[in-house]
């Protein structure tokens, strides 16, 4: 029998975990940190419901303190397991390991972590894959293997099957000496991708991401894409993504068909100051049997759930309160990292 393929799972695939970092006053969330903290309490309820969650604490401080506010919430201990390793903000999305499965194997891929282009400071996250390997995180089977090459976990999205989605606005951002072709290059030897399909539009106010997919655009079972829409003529959005829809609409699967589309309605705007807020519905989690999705208190809340069950058949979606998450310019996708099955040690 030939050797299975190495392979990038998609998120709906069965997991063994879901990774993140708990907020502390060294990270970027200090000026709200009681607020995000129940955020946090809030998106670790739901995941637990479903599967295990693992918890990066900065010291034993932070470990106690995560700990007292999840149980005062009544979160099942048996579900949760906190790892010690240093981290200089919380976005685990973009410095937790993109794992390959071949079979049982497993590969951790850790890629090079720039802050987002340069814009934050990141040398500790750029560190968290090796700190999570060195804690025994991982089976024995799951090795570990760096790449000298900038990537974030939210500029691609993955179907499972060799067929990645992303923005152009983000990856040639952070490459412009390799241009298209060599970005997609390094794609399919990293993540052994067999077709690379690229948004030319697409972006959200208040997302220092450089254009994201998983802001934007999530692929679903069955040849189905799940993507922003704007509804509201007047937004400075609406051109922008009016015409990634169009975009969408021109994509085609592996065997030619088009893929089956669900657009998510439109939030209100939502500012903090000056600054408008990232308010997207696309940045949900799926995990084991449920999909945990952002809320922010608007009348589309509901209707954005519902175009997610639509597309999620047979999950329970799960709505948190994610407007003290979006101060930080990312949401409930952004600060987490699914890990697959069979890649956990035992």
């Amino acid at each position: 029998m030939a050797p299975a393929a190495w392979r990038l799972p998609a998120e709906w695939e069965t997991q063994a975990a879901v990774l993140i970092a708990w907020p502390h006053a060294g990270t970027d969330w200090a000026a709200r940190l009681a607020r995000v903290e129940a955020a946090y309490v809030a998106l670790a309820a739901a995941i637990t419901r479903f599967q295990p969650l693992l918890v990066c604490v900065a010291d034993d401080t932070v470990r106690a303190r995560a700990q007292q506010l999840l149980h005062a919430a009544g979160v099942d201990p048996a579900q949760l397991r906190c790892v010690i390793a240093p981290y200089d903000d919380t976005w685990l999305r973009d410095s937790g390991p993109l794992t390959l499965a071949a079979g049982d194997a497993r590969e951790l891929l850790d890629f090079r972590f720039t802050g987002w282009g340069g814009k934050y400071q990141g040398e500790r996250d750029d560190a968290l894959v090796r700190a999570l390997v060195a804690a025994g995180l991982f089976g024995a089977h799951a090795r570990h293997r760096r790449i000298d090459w900038a990537l974030e976990g939210g500029a691609i999205e993955s179907d499972g099957c060799g067929t990645l989605l992303t923005t152009a606005r983000c990856l040639e951002q952070r490459h412009p000496q390799l241009g298209r072709t060599g970005i997609e290059a390094q794609l399919r030897t990293a993540l052994h991708a067999e077709r690379v399909l690229w948004l030319e539009h697409g972006y959200l106010q208040g997302d220092d991401t450089d254009a994201h997919i998983d802001t934007l655009a999530r692929f679903a079972p069955d040849d189905a894409i799940v993507y922003q829409g704007c509804d509201d003529r007047g937004d400075e959005h609406h051109d922008e993504l009016a015409r990634m829809a169009a975009e969408l609409a021109a994509l085609r699967t592996r065997d030619g068909r088009p893929y089956r589309l669900h657009a998510l309605p439109w939030a209100r705007p939502i500012h903090d100051g000056e600054r408008r807020l990232a308010a997207s519905y696309a940045n949900y989690l799926i995990v084991n049997g449920g999909v945990v999705m952002p809320a922010y208190g608007d009348a589309a809340d509901a209707a954005a759930q519902a175009v997610v069950a639509a597309a999620h058949p047979g999950r329970s979606v799960v709505a948190i309160d994610a407007r003290d998450l979006i101060w930080q310019n990312g949401s409930v996708h952004c600060l987490t990292m699914q890990v697959p099955g069979g890649t956990l040690a035992a």
